[in-house]
Order: structure tokens, then sequence, then C-alpha cells
């Protein structure tokens, strides 16, 4: 990779000029490595990263929070020495993260790694991240206690199917992505439409950049199973290993050392929110390893869709035996001045 004296990675022109009035070949590039959950991204991105002098990103919605290391696969300390790590580990499971402060964090880290002459390299499995960081941010109103207490106490009146009912009949297009057991996704989707009268597909329709254009020009690169069955063996392998890491334990740690509850964002991660329901005596340890494995695989199949309605994608195999020298031929190409 090369850039021009007195620029950044990609020829970045003077910073005076605004985004704005910058072409695409002018502005700072910045890759995006999307795929889903075990198609290997965090290998790949520390080849790439070497290959490229490039520092990661992460866009993982579980990997900001610190001690959540075991059910995030989270790098380890010998790769994050290897390779400059950033969104990892930024604040404690007990406070929420959101899209919109993503947006800013993760501009504000590309920013950094610019200006000191290497390549972003954002890499992850949290859809709605790269969404907001692509197209802006839909605005939504803020979480209402009272309403998500109603639908609380609904769902466990009559059951999230129910409510996933409910929900098709005022926003088929929310209801539709969703399963009829995705609590968490359910309950913003109603409170959405409960507290403004409008879908929550509708917003999503209405996206607000902040005021200000993004000073990157983002190359994305998506990497999808082309046999599935092989994903769903990979991810099975992926949950054992966790639940021989200790899964259970480090949130048995958690549960001690935070103020947690099973509502939090942290907490309904999948692996540790069957883990709750375990330590809780609500599963025991073969049902833990299949609800494990089973939301896990439904976690990839919702990011599979996400991806496919991506535009301007470049998209590679991810059992492929050559797929880094694939991936790296075609961002050189894409880094060429």
């Amino acid at each position: 990779m090369s850039a021009a004296a007195g620029s950044g990675p990609g020829g970045l022109r003077p910073a005076a000029q605004s985004p704005a009035t910058l072409s695409p070949a002018m502005l700072s590039p910045a890759i995006l490595l999307m795929g889903p959950t075990a198609s290997g991204k965090s290998a790949l991105a520390l080849e790439l990263a070497g290959a490229l002098d490039a520092e990661i990103i992460s866009v993982d919605s579980a990997q900001v929070y610190r001690d959540m290391d075991v059910g995030t696969a989270k790098p380890g300390a010998a790769e994050r020495a290897a390779v400059p790590h950033h969104l990892i580990d930024i604040l404690p499971p007990d406070q929420a993260y959101s899209a919109a402060r993503f947006r800013d964090d993760a501009l504000a880290a590309c920013a950094q790694v610019t200006a000191r002459r290497r390549l972003p390299l954002l890499v992850g499995g949290t859809m709605l991240y790269f969404k907001a960081l692509r197209e802006g941010l839909s605005t939504l109103p803020t979480a209402d206690p009272a309403l998500r207490a109603a639908i609380d106490a609904a769902a466990a009146e009559r059951g999230w199917p129910a409510l996933h009912a409910e929900l098709a009949s005022v926003d088929p297009e929310s209801a539709a992505r969703l399963q009829p057991t995705d609590a968490q996704r359910i309950q913003r989707a109603l409170e959405v439409y409960r507290s403004t009268g409008t879908p929550l597909s509708h917003h999503f329709a209405r996206r607000d950049t902040g005021g200000r254009a993004v000073p990157f020009r983002f190359i994305p690169v998506a990497i999808e199973p082309s046999q599935r069955a092989v994903l769903h063996q990979r991810i099975e392998q992926r949950f054992d290993a966790m639940l021989a890491a200790g899964l259970v334990e480090e949130l048995r740690a958690l549960r001690l050392r935070y103020h947690l509850g099973p509502q939090l964002p942290s907490m309904r991660s999948v692996g540790y929110r069957q883990a709750w329901e375990h330590l809780e005596g609500r599963l025991g340890a073969a049902e833990l390893r299949a609800q494990g494995i089973y939301a896990t695989r439904q976690l990839a199949k919702r990011q599979l869709t996400w991806l496919r309605s991506m535009q301007d994608v470049a998209r590679f195999d991810c059992l492929d035996a050559h797929l880094a020298q694939s991936v790296l031929t075609h961002l050189r190409e894409a880094l060429a001045p």
C-alpha cells in the first residue's frame, strides 16, 4: 500500500477540505470485514492487518464489555500484542452500549489510526453497527422503562411468540426479520411502536447522519459460507470450546463482581443468556449446550440476512482454502491510487 508524500493511507488530501467536497477516491480508506459468527473473521483480520499495516477496530456489541472474554471469543493477549485492537474492553457489563455511541467511537478510532498513517480495519459481526456506520442512524426514542416492564409482563403471561404475532400485526417488516423467541428485539420493536405509533421499520427508513459526512471511503468485504452445514459444525465446536474454557464460571464471577440482571444488553448476548438460565436452575447442562448452539445458529442466520441486504459488498467464501490471498488481492486493488 502506497501513499503520496504528506498524505495518509490511500492519498488523503489536506484536512482543510470538507468530506462533503471530496470525491470518494480522495477520502481515506477504511476496510469493513463482515461475516457471521464462526466464519473466521478474527483469524483473517490478523492476516490482513499484518499484510496491509492495519489496526483492527472491533465491530462487536459484546466485546466492548470488560471481563466478558470466553463467551465473546475476544482476541487474546498475543493477538492484541501482534496487532493493535480498538473498541474492546471499553466499559463494564453493567452499562449499556448503543449503535450511536459505536458510530462515534468507530469514526474517532478510524481518525486516530489514519493519523498514524495506518489503515483502519473494522471487523465484526454486529451488522446493525456496520449499517449505522455506512448509512447513519435512524431517529429512535430512548428506552421507556415503564413500557418495557409492561411488555415483559405480557411476555411472562402470554409468551414471546404471542408478542411476535402482535408485532406482525403492526410492523410486519420488523416481525419478518425476527424469530418468535428473539425477546430483546421484539421488545424494542413493540416499545418503539407503542411510544411513537410508528413501526420500527419506518424509523429505520429515515436515517440521520448527525449532520456530518463520513470522511472515509469504506471498502466492504463479506465472508460467507458456501455450505451452511459446515458453518453449523464450526458453531457447535466453538460453543463446546467456550463451555470447556469456563463460560459458566466466567458468568458466575461476573455476577459477583457487577450488579447484573438478565435484561442488560451484555447479559442478552448469545451464550451468556443461556448460561444465566443455567445458573438460575432453569436449564440443565445438556439444555444449556443445546440452546446455546441453537441460539448461535439463529444469530448466524440473522447476520447472513443482513449481509444479503447490503449493497456494493465484495463477497468471498469463508470456507475457501485460499480465502486470505483472495481477499488480500481484492483489497490491494481497491486501495491502489
